[in-house]
């Protein structure tokens, strides 16, 4: 069997997925995770910064390795927001080629918008009719996208505002109190009302923000269970919550910024969301294994 991997650098983790096709269906191999904090991407250059640069590369050429090891007849290394604004993208790039010649390929807001829709859509089952919308919550930007399985996107914006960039801007408590809380959920409202996106017969949630909620909330995140899920989320500080839930706590810190994105994205979006099986990694390997059969 064919297997493809993987590496996704973003503004919270490094990611490995290695994957294969298996009767038409892409299964998982391996998947892991580094959590290297590049920083918050906001509307301005952020430098990732000598120290951050050796930490990813060193990351990188583990998961090189690793991949490796499976056999993997292509990989690709891909970068989103927070490397995509960076002063010194290139020299990150050159860090990663030095340690394990890997190529680092920075994603576009419209390429990244692309794959996670391909993979969010291309893991179900059996994708439902009628446009579907997929939202991305990544650390350094989200991204709001709809399409439809046969004809690939129609609709597509990302927005500089993540889950790290407003748990660093906006929630600085911890846990958040109700001013910061209510305030940047304004702040968020506004900003996505001008979006002007279509409506979905059905949404997606994808991101790893969103894969940390469904051990909270279970299959859906409609607006009450969003509101349960943050009343919950808030009531203690993330270290509690942290080991509560099994998470990482730099991921359990951003939850509730990641929280008020998704209820802001399903409100723009007007539909409640579901979890999807895949992302943009698993986006990302569909778009190898289909040219590898070309």
């Amino acid at each position: 069997m064919t297997r493809c991997a993987c590496i996704d650098i973003g503004s919270n983790t490094t990611r490995l997925l290695v994957a294969e096709a298996v009767d038409g269906r892409l299964r998982e191999v391996v998947s892991e995770r580094a959590f290297t904090l590049m920083g918050a991407a906001g509307d301005g250059p952020c430098e990732v910064g000598r120290e951050k640069i050796d930490e990813v590369a060193a990351v990188v050429e583990r998961q090189v390795r690793i991949a490796d090891e499976l056999g993997i007849a292509s990989l690709r290394v891909v970068a989103t927001a927070a490397v995509r604004g960076a002063p010194d993208r290139d020299a990150l790039a050159a860090a990663i080629d030095a340690a394990c010649g890997a190529r680092l390929e920075i994603l576009g807001a419209r390429d990244e918008a692309r794959l996670a829709f391909h993979g969010a859509i291309g893991m179900l089952t059996q994708p439902p009719p009628g446009l579907l919308g997929v939202v991305d919550v990544g650390g350094g930007s989200t991204e709001l996208v709809a399409g439809t399985p046969a004809g690939g996107v129609t609709w597509s914006v990302s927005l500089p505002l993540g889950s790290s960039q407003l748990a660093h801007s906006g929630l600085l408590s911890d846990p958040p109190t109700a001013t910061e809380l209510r305030r940047v959920r304004d702040e968020l409202a506004a900003r996505f009302a001008a979006l002007g996106a279509p409506r979905p017969a059905v949404a997606y949630a994808v991101g790893g923000s969103a894969t940390s909620m469904q051990r909270l909330m279970g299959a859906s995140l409609d607006r009450a269970s969003l509101a349960r899920g943050l009343q919950a989320i808030v009531a203690r500080p993330s270290e509690l919550v942290a080991l509560g839930l099994g998470l990482h706590p730099q991921r359990a810190r951003l939850l509730p910024a990641a929280i008020l994105l998704l209820d802001a994205a399903s409100r723009a979006l007007r539909a409640p969301l579901r979890f999807a099986g895949g992302g943009l990694r698993e986006g990302v390997v569909l778009e190898q294994l289909a040219s590898l059969e070309m």
